[in-house]
């Protein structure tokens, strides 16, 4: 497929949108803070539900998703894939929330290591020596900090592992993003609301009107990167599009080094490291397959 210089240059603009806004999501969390995050997560499920419906309705896919919703198979894969969701948001908003934004930025960065690992276990894709040698450095990355701190680096972990598992339920569920988003803030939104209930609004009316806004923004925050990711994805080429998802997980790290005030040791660097450069392998080697592409060379 043939791309304009322009596609190239706005797709490129709106997917750089797209991760500054997931980067710099910590900094619109905190403010939800002392909310607990599970409560936060309810306000994200609801809150997104309309503005999904809303677009839905302006994109002429209500009927087309409603008769999705009625498929036995794809309601049970949506609500799994939205309780992994709700996972991911839960972990990160919670570490972010108790000074370990750094440690959610690592599982970002491990997310696309994993992603091939969960490709090679799950669809039995071929991997190459680079892509091996990659995961066996994450491998070796959350080995080390189990050696030294005789736990797993859990909240990486999650993060990571939560949205890789989600990738792979997606991927059964005939539904494109925006449709799948929906369905999964439908699945989400009868827990949420019985949880606010329970918990008399899930914080709402108690920390003052700064923290209520931000409760109430919770859907406009979630949605707007992800809508922005789609619009870029159609712009771009994938692979271009990947290469930009490393922004994200690099400006959480940066705003948890200075804005949030978080502190690095020696091993959680050298984790980083290990990690950063089996990425660097993967990115590396997916620059070498596009110039052969781009001359006619290689499969």
């Amino acid at each position: 497929m043939e791309y304009s210089a322009q596609q190239l240059r706005y797709g490129l603009s709106l997917a750089i949108v797209a991760n500054i806004i997931w980067g710099l999501a910590a900094l619109f969390w905190i403010e939800t803070k002392p909310v607990d995050a599970i409560d936060v997560v309810a306000h994200r499920a609801i809150w997104s539900l309309p503005i999904a419906l809303i677009i839905v309705i302006l994109t002429g896919r209500l009927r087309s998703t409603w008769a999705l919703v009625r498929v036995p198979s794809t309601f049970f894969w949506s609500l799994l894939a939205a309780a992994l969701l709700s996972m991911n948001w839960g972990v990160f908003v919670y570490a972010v929330t108790v000074g370990r934004a750094t440690e959610a930025s690592l599982g970002y960065f491990m997310l696309p290591l994993l992603t091939i690992a969960v490709g090679r276990l799950v669809f039995h894709e071929t991997l190459g020596t680079t892509q091996r040698l990659a995961i066996a450095l994450a491998i070796f990355a959350v080995a080390i900090q189990l050696f030294s701190y005789g736990a797993l680096p859990w909240i990486s972990l999650v993060v990571s592992t939560s949205f890789a598992l989600y990738g792979v339920i997606r991927k059964k569920i005939a539904a494109d993003t925006i449709q799948g988003l929906f369905i999964e803030t439908v699945c989400m939104s009868p827990f949420a609301l019985v949880w606010l209930w329970i918990t008399a609004g899930g914080g709402v009316g108690i920390h003052g009107w700064r923290v209520d806004t931000f409760l109430l923004l919770a859907g406009v925050y979630t949605t707007a990167p992800l809508l922005t990711y789609i619009a870029a994805a159609r712009l771009l080429p994938l692979s271009v599009v990947g290469y930009t998802s490393y922004l994200g997980p690099s400006l959480q790290l940066l705003v948890a080094q200075t804005v949030l005030g978080e502190t690095i040791d020696v091993v959680t660097m050298v984790s980083f490291s290990f990690v950063w450069l089996g990425v660097l392998l993967v990115s590396g080697g997916g620059l070498v397959q596009m110039r052969r592409r781009s001359r006619g060379v290689g499969p």
